[in-house]
């Protein structure tokens, strides 16, 4: 039995950026997982150990954010690659990072990068 897992709106304020003034002042980010998997052992066993652990895909996935970098697009690649070693046996998943108010002329509610795996 195949399910999906999604962790959305995991919300962050980190120091990503080119420009001096995110490095210095930061901003906010939203991160969403998504995954799909075959979930007939946890839900015939109501075990954690047979499921993802989505408290310990969060704590990924904020290590991560915790780790300055110039572009989103090295955050979400960092993102993917700390789950995918931790969790090999998900083979199908996307990350989506999100930058709040990016710094551009005129308005714009967010910029967002998505990997998938």
């Amino acid at each position: 039995m195949n399910g999906t897992l999604e962790l959305c709106g995991m919300k962050f304020h980190s120091y990503h950026g080119c420009l001096p003034f995110e490095r210095e002042k930061g901003a906010d980010y939203l991160v969403d997982f998504k995954c799909s998997y075959d979930i007939s052992a946890a839900a015939s066993s109501d075990n954690l150990s047979d499921t993802v652990d989505f408290a310990r895909i969060h704590a990924l996935v904020a290590a991560q954010m915790s780790k300055p970098c110039k572009l989103i697009e090295t955050v979400a690649a960092g993102i993917a690659d700390s789950i995918s070693g931790e969790f090999p046996e998900l083979k199908h998943f996307s990350i989506k990072v999100s930058k709040l108010n990016p710094p551009v002329e005129g308005e714009c509610l967010l910029s967002a990068v998505t990997v998938e795996i």
